[in-house]
């Protein structure tokens, strides 16, 4: 019976017992707290000298969060799903739409 092992199983390029001497210290960090509408909380760390973005994406549904749980983003407003016919719609009225039918009808018929 064959194993197919080797002396550097398990490892990956980068990782080791070395850790951080072997890579630097991590930049000093400071944690940030963002709410959403729904009432989820995220924490992220960002380095000190980094921007803080005044809204964030949630993770948990998706919803803008911001920093202050007092006065929370609102989300855009989304346009319902409309079908083919109701942009149609949107775009002539009744008559308009009545008057083209006759139209396509009678080039079908014959009689223009």
């Amino acid at each position: 019976m064959a194993q197919g092992s080797s002396g550097i199983r398990g490892a990956r390029i980068g990782s080791g017992p070395m850790g951080e001497p072997e890579r630097g210290d991590l930049a000093p960090r400071t944690m940030v707290s963002f709410w959403c509408g729904s009432g989820h909380q995220t924490q992220l760390s960002f380095a000190i000298e980094a921007v803080i973005p005044e809204t964030w994406d949630c993770p948990r549904c998706g919803g803008p969060a911001g920093s202050n749980p007092e006065d929370l983003p609102v989300a855009e407003g989304h346009a319902p799903y409309m079908t083919h016919m109701g942009y149609v719609r949107q775009r002539r009225t009744q008559a308009e739409g009545e008057i083209l039918l006759n139209e396509a009808l009678a080039k079908l018929r014959g009689t223009i």
